[in-house]
């Protein structure tokens, strides 16, 4: 199903509703009212014929105020994982039971960065996604804060909607937010515009969000959602991003056609989809400009055109490629180590062998294990 506009997605069939910290918690406890309204939303949804997975932060903040941690459970590494441990159960019950007023079905589904970034992983938890809507349920995601450390993680709960909506083949993802959508500048600014439609995450547009700009969008910041954005482009699906303050919002934000939606620019085939939903590449390798224009033309990558290599890495890693100005091209599955790949760096394909020891591969990194920015 394609959509088109905020409006639509009330004829979606299966979407991933995304909602914050700030909008499930107040002083370390639970806005019960937030929930039930939000509740009311999805019941609604689900009976409109839609499945319904939500993606929920705030287990970190739950459990900090349980155990009266400082600075709301984020003061080390230990006491993140601590209070997320705590918090967890505390998010998972909050969801049961206002879930189940509507005689909804809630199953909790704590996923890492890893789960979503190694293939098998990530079809296993494709089918579990499934199987948990044919049965009706509502799956509630979260990043299993309690194992996560600084350099292994998704950061942010966007980035995850975006990849759980990959993996469950959803139309739409909704980013509840606390202003109405993307501006054309800070939303306080005096003159800021939303913008309501954007065809394609471009370089503009991720200007326009600026460095550092939250535009009030919690933790993850604009630059998150956008990058959320592209994951979702991607794989053929909306995204939105609504304002989830007001009383039933999901319902409210379609009635009045409000927020701002990324339109999809592509239908990757699945794996292809995932690959470029990545988001832990391993290393970097830059090429000249003659190899920029044959990649643009849907050539695979060859030594020839490599010239630098960043990082250790072995065959099968992902790795990001790079144009000889830093510009970002893609990324893809290399076909040789770190070391191999330096040891070929320039070189044709009949100078390779003396430096490899064997017979060289077809490319450094094949087409078809390659997606383009």
């Amino acid at each position: 199903m394609v959509l088109n506009a905020i409006s639509e997605i009330g004829s979606a069939k299966r979407v991933v509703v995304k909602i914050g910290s700030a909008l499930l918690v107040r002083d370390g406890e639970a806005n019960h009212t937030h929930l039930a309204s939000l509740a009311d939303d999805i019941a609604k949804m689900k009976a409109g014929g839609a499945d319904v997975i939500v993606v929920s932060s705030g287990a970190i903040a739950l459990g900090a105020a349980r155990l009266n941690l400082p600075k709301g459970g984020r003061a080390s590494l230990a006491d993140a994982q601590a209070a997320a441990s705590v918090g967890q159960v505390a998010l998972a019950q909050l969801w049961a039971d206002v879930l189940g007023k509507h005689s909804i079905q809630a199953a909790q589904m704590l996923v890492t960065l890893d789960d979503l970034e190694d293939r098998r992983r990530y079809l296993n938890a494709a089918a579990t996604l499934e199987r948990l809507l044919e049965a009706g349920a509502v799956p509630v995601v979260n990043e299993n804060d309690s194992v996560a450390t600084a350099e292994i993680r998704f950061g942010d709960n966007d980035r995850l909607a975006a990849r759980v909506a990959q993996a469950a083949n959803a139309d739409a993802v909704l980013l509840l937010s606390d202003v109405d959508g993307f501006y054309d500048r800070g939303p306080d600014e005096e003159g800021a515009s939303l913008i309501k439609r954007i065809e394609g995450v471009t370089p503009e547009v991720i200007a326009l969000a600026g460095e550092g700009s939250s535009s009030g969008l919690g933790s993850g910041g604009m630059k998150a959602k956008l990058q959320a954005a592209r994951i979702a482009e991607r794989a053929g699906i909306l995204l939105a991003i609504i304002n989830g303050t007001h009383a039933s919002p999901i319902s409210k934000a379609i009635a009045e056609d409000r927020g701002t939606v990324f339109l999809p620019v592509r239908a990757d085939n699945a794996r292809k989809a995932w690959l470029g939903g990545r988001l832990a590449p391993e290393g970097v390798l830059t090429v000249d400009a003659g190899c920029v224009a044959a990649l643009g033309d849907g050539a695979s990558l060859l030594a020839a055109g490599l010239t630098d290599v960043e990082g250790e890495f072995q065959r099968g890693a992902l790795v990001s490629l790079h144009g000889p100005k830093g510009e970002r091209l893609g990324q893809g599955l290399v076909e040789y180590s770190a070391e191999e790949c330096r040891a070929i760096l320039g070189l044709r394909e009949n100078e390779q062998e003396t430096q490899l020891g064997y017979a060289p591969r077809a490319a450094v990194v094949h087409r078809d294990h390659m997606v383009r920015t």
